[in-house]
């Protein structure tokens, strides 16, 4: 019996093990390429090296990474803010009000995540020069704010929501905001985790918006940083590596503190 039950629990976590080693390595690879020369990252060293310095000095020289971490960060933070607030308040609304073209109105939005981002970028383009919004915080956040995935998220985990508390609350007096603000959030702050993570890592992230939008070097973010470190005749390897260990920083950071709350709130929304 002993040995019927060890060589399942062997493969098991020989599987798990291999699987663990395949996720891991691509970022022990990114750390160490980030502490060796491009001539050493060249020829296949997997070890930490003495140029981290070096590689720091040449990214400050060749390229504004400063400024781009910032906008980075302003536009996604803003953004995910915004994001949260606005994709809340629809999935709260479509959960707490009785209205019989609500669910119509869900599928509607539901059938518009099938429409690819980059059929809409050429209007979107010509709207937003339009009202000269090239180049600014606002342009990069607008088409984000709502989101049919993110109103579906709220309004699933709206689904759990004791709606006893918001009868209760209205006879109290208060009003349908002061409900939202008091009750509301803090009742749900696991499932504003979860869609926080996932907005702000799709905003870090995001290549094609600020690549049409942001036309000058001071209004570059990281993403179209790294891709112009990449478009010369030559490509430092060791900087670029530091620049992409850099970007990885502030979602690595996030997940860490947020991820309690990120696996309550993603469970919530199966439940």
């Amino acid at each position: 019996m002993k040995n019927n039950r060890f060589l399942p629990r062997f493969f098991m976590y020989t599987f798990l093990v291999i699987v663990c080693i395949g996720s891991i390595f691509p970022f022990y690879w990114m750390l160490s390429s980030a502490t060796n020369y491009s001539v050493d990252i060249i020829k296949g060293r997997n070890f930490f090296g003495t140029a981290l310095l070096h590689n720091f000095k040449t990214l400050l020289q060749n390229v504004n990474i400063g400024g781009a971490f910032w906008n980075s960060l302003r536009n996604t933070l803003v953004g995910t803010i915004v994001s949260l607030f606005v994709c809340s308040l629809a999935g709260y609304g479509f959960q707490v009000y009785r209205d019989k073209n609500k669910d119509l109105v869900m599928k509607i939005l539901l059938l518009s995540m099938m429409v690819p981002f980059a059929s809409i970028v050429v209007p979107l383009f010509k709207m937003f020069s339009t009202f000269k919004l090239l180049d600014t915080t606002t342009g990069f956040i607008l088409p984000s704010i709502s989101t049919a995935f993110l109103i579906f998220f709220f309004r699933q985990n709206s689904m759990s929501f004791p709606m006893e508390i918001v009868q209760a609350a209205r006879v109290d007096g208060l009003s349908e905001f002061k409900i939202y603000l008091k009750i509301y959030i803090p009742v749900m702050f696991p499932t504003f985790a979860a869609a926080g993570i996932v907005t702000f890592m799709n905003n870090w992230n995001n290549y094609l918006w600020p690549l049409i939008i942001m036309r000058t070097q001071e209004s570059q973010t990281m993403p179209l940083l790294l891709a112009s470190m990449t478009a010369g005749y030559t490509t430092d390897y060791g900087a670029l590596m530091l620049a992409v260990s850099i970007c990885t920083l502030p979602t690595i950071l996030l997940f860490v503190t947020q991820q309690k709350h990120f696996i309550s709130g993603v469970i919530g929304s199966v439940k």
